[in-house]
């Protein structure tokens, strides 16, 4: 649990800049003009990397919802995956705004690897 105080290179304190990498458009906004923050670039790499996660999970859950004998049991499925997806993206964002490199189990690794060649 680094905690990290500096600024981002648009201005905005990099907690801040981070928290709101979890905002998929601006995710890519911060990975095209950020130029020094680390922390930021490692939070947009995380967030689109948990955004693909979630759009997996749903692609998965819809394909399995059109097999006749599994379908009914997708309608449990549902609401419980999504309550996960958003507990894990608020954990995300609010370790963001406390400036800290909080790293999801395999997306983590990933966006930090990303975040250093970036």
């Amino acid at each position: 649990m680094n905690t990290v105080a500096e600024k981002s290179s648009t201005g905005l304190d990099a907690n801040i800049a981070a928290a709101l990498t979890y905002i998929p458009i601006v995710a890519i906004v911060f990975l095209v003009i950020e130029k020094s923050s680390r922390l930021v670039k490692f939070h947009a790499v995380q967030s689109l990397g948990l955004l693909v996660a979630w759009m997996a999970t749903w692609f998965v859950l819809g394909i399995i919802g059109m097999i006749p004998v599994l379908g009914w049991a997708t309608l449990l499925l549902w609401p419980l995956v999504a309550i996960a997806m958003f507990v894990v993206w608020l954990i995300a964002l609010l370790k963001a705004f406390k400036g800290e490199w909080w790293k999801l189990p395999v997306i983590g690794n990933i966006a930090e690897q990303q975040s250093a060649n970036l």
